[in-house]
C-alpha cells in the first residue's frame, strides 16, 4: 500500500499518512512555464495498491488535472490498483439538467477519472447520492456524520437540541444526526430567485428556546446559512451553529459568518482552511483524517467498510 498526493491539501495527506503510520511517497507535482501540469514519481510503484489523495477544491480544475495526470502516471508505471481519494468531489453540484442545454458535470468528470485509468474512488458526502452511479468502477462514499455527532456530544451542553436542515434536500441528512443525538427536527423553506442566491421564507418545526444546528453538505457563499441562522434566531432559538461537511467559502463567505448570528461554523478539512478561515472567531475545522485512514486500510486489507458509517 502506498499513499500519494497532489497539491490541493497536503495537510490532509499528512494527517491521514500518520493515522496510517506509512510515509507519504515520493513524488513531484509541478508546473511548465505554460502551467501545463507534470507528475512524476520518485518510488517503485509496480504492483502496489496506491491511493492518491487529491480534493478537488478550488482551483478546481488545477486541482482536477493534477488527479488525472498522477493516475495516468501510476498506471503507466504498473500499479496494480488505483484508488482515487476525493474527500471532496468538485463539480458535485452539477448532477442533472438543471435548465435546457446545460451540462452534467458530475458525470463528465466521474468519465474522466476512469478513463484516465482508477480502479476505485473513495470521497466523503457527495453533494447527491446519484452521483456514486455516475462510475463504473467501485465508489464509496463516506459520510462526516459520526464525527460530527461526535463533536457535538462531547461541546454540546444539556439542553433542548434542535437539528435543522437549511433546506428540504438535506431533510435525510438532518435527520439521520438527529435520530442518533435524539433530538427535534426542523426544516428551513427558502425560496431561491437565482444562483447564490436565496431567501429564507419558513421555519417548519418549533425552535423556540432550542438550541439549534443547521447541517448540510457544502457552504459555498454562506448566504443561506447565514439567512437561516437569522431567521432561527428570530424564531426563538437560543443559540445556533453549524457542522458543515465541505468549506468552499468563497468570495466574501468568511467575512459573511463572521457577522452573522452564527455561534460556530464546524467544517471538516477536506478543503485546506485558508488563513482567513483560521484565524476567524466563530469557524473551526476538525479532522476526517482517522474517517478516511481507515477506510483506506481497510479498502486495502479487502475488509469491510460499512463500520465506519455508524
Amino acid at each position: 500500500m502506498k499513499i500519494l498526493t497532489g497539491n490541493s491539501n497536503r495537510p490532509l495527506a499528512e494527517a491521514i499518512s500518520a493515522y496510517l503510520n506509512l510515509p507519504l511517497t515520493k513524488a513531484s507535482v509541478r508546473r511548465f512555464s505554460d502551467e501545463e501540469v507534470f507528475v512524476e514519481i520518485h518510488e517503485n510503484v509496480r504492483g502496489e495498491d496506491v491511493f492518491i489523495i487529491q480534493p478537488t477544491s478550488y482551483p478546481t480544475n488545477d486541482n482536477l488535472m493534477e488527479l488525472l495526470v498522477t493516475i495516468d502516471a501510476l498506471k503507466r508505471s504498473s500499479a496494480s490498483r488505483i484508488t482515487a481519494v476525493m474527500p471532496y468531489y468538485g463539480y458535485a453540484r452539477q448532477d442533472r439538467k438543471s435548465s435546457p442545454r446545460t451540462p452534467i458535470s458530475a458525470k463528465l468528470v466521474a468519465n474522466l477519472i476512469q478513463t484516465a485509468g482508477a480502479d476505485r474512488v473513495l470521497t466523503m458526502d457527495l453533494h447527491a447520492g446519484q452521483i456514486q452511479g455516475f462510475f463504473d468502477i467501485p465508489t464509496d462514499n463516506l459520510f462526516a456524520a459520526p464525527v460530527f455527532i461526535k463533536d457535538i456530544q462531547e461541546r454540546t451542553s444539556d439542553g433542548p437540541l434542535t437539528i435543522v436542515s437549511p433546506d428540504v434536500g438535506g431533510v435525510v441528512r438532518a435527520r439521520a444526526i438527529a435520530k442518533r443525538l435524539d433530538a427535534d427536527l426542523a426544516i428551513i423553506d427558502k425560496r431561491r430567485e437565482k444562483a447564490g442566491v436565496s431567501e429564507v421564507m419558513n421555519i417548519i418545526g418549533d425552535v423556540k428556546g432550542q438550541r439549534c444546528i443547521l447541517i448540510d453538505d457544502i457552504v459555498d457563499s454562506a448566504g443561506t446559512l447565514c439567512n437561516a441562522a437569522g431567521a432561527l434566531k428570530d424564531a426563538g432559538a437560543t443559540a445556533v451553529s453549524a457542522y458543515i461537511s465541505h468549506g468552499v467559502l468563497s468570495g466574501g463567505a468568511v467575512a459573511r459568518v463572521t457577522s452573522s448570528p452564527l455561534e460556530e461554523l464546524v467544517t471538516t478539512d477536506s478543503i485546506q482552511a485558508t488563513e482567513a478561515v483560521r484565524v476567524a472567531h466563530n469557524m473551526r475545522q476538525i479532522s476526517v483524517a482517522p474517517l478516511l485512514g481507515e477506510a483506506m486500510r481497510r479498502i486495502s486489507d479487502e475488509q469491510s467498510v460499512s463500520c465506519l458509517f455508524d
